[in-house]
């Protein structure tokens, strides 16, 4: 029996890899800036998920905001210190590189649909080397504004740049099962990433809890 799907598309943060400690890095540089108290890695895991810039206005929010210039200024901190210290802790989930090695012996095209700036994103993979394992990087602003996760368009992008065919996603909050149910594609939780709501609540069609159970998954589907 052939393999059901062509493609599986990933989110990065929280589904592929392990990014956490180095976005609270990155985050708490801005906020010292700011003259703000650091946050503690578990307080920034429900922050990530629709890029950079909303995890610092989450972040900014509770001590009352700062004004639109303030905040760009440090955004721009927090985007230099991060591209400068990408992947010092950060490391891919485990069990991933096998079942990646499995896909691409079965012949499945793999994919990156993030919220996260493409550029940051390619950085990060390329550290991390999985970039050349890719047929297509899409990050949050690949698609131009509106068009990030949860909407359909980079899922929709991602399959048209895969060269079509039946197609899977793989994510860790409601911004990717809302993105693969909105393109009316299967969606795939992992209960180890970043969620921003309980793993159980995201209405995913399957949840993992490790990368061995991906591949024997979509292989019953």
């Amino acid at each position: 029996m052939s393999f059901p799907f062509a493609i599986v598309g990933f989110d990065l943060d929280g589904t592929l890899v392990d990014s956490l400690d180095d976005l609270t890095a990155a985050l708490n540089h801005a906020l010292e800036l700011a003259g703000r108290a650091p946050v503690r890695a578990p307080e920034v895991r429900s922050m990530i998920g629709r890029g950079a810039r909303h995890m610092l206005d989450r972040a900014l929010a509770t001590g009352g905001g700062v004004a639109d210039d303030e905040f760009q200024r440090l955004y721009d901190e927090l985007i230099a210190y991060y591209e400068a210290h990408i992947a010092v802790h950060s490391t891919p989930y485990p069990g991933l590189t096998a079942a990646l090695d499995r896909l691409d012996a079965l012949g499945v095209r793999t994919a990156v649909v993030t919220n996260k700036n493409e550029r940051l994103a390619r950085l990060l993979l390329g550290e991390l080397g999985l970039a050349d394992r890719m047929a297509t990087i899409i990050g949050g602003d690949t698609m131009g504004p509106g068009n990030a996760k949860p909407s359909p368009v980079p899922i929709h992008a991602m399959i048209e740049r895969c060269g079509g065919g039946p197609a899977a996603f793989v994510g860790d909050s409601s911004f990717d099962i809302m993105a693969a149910k909105n393109a009316d594609v299967p969606s795939i939780a992992v209960s180890f990433g970043f969620p921003n709501q309980p793993v159980g609540e995201l209405g995913a069609d399957h949840v993992i809890d490790h990368y061995d159970e991906l591949v024997p998954l979509l292989e019953r589907l």
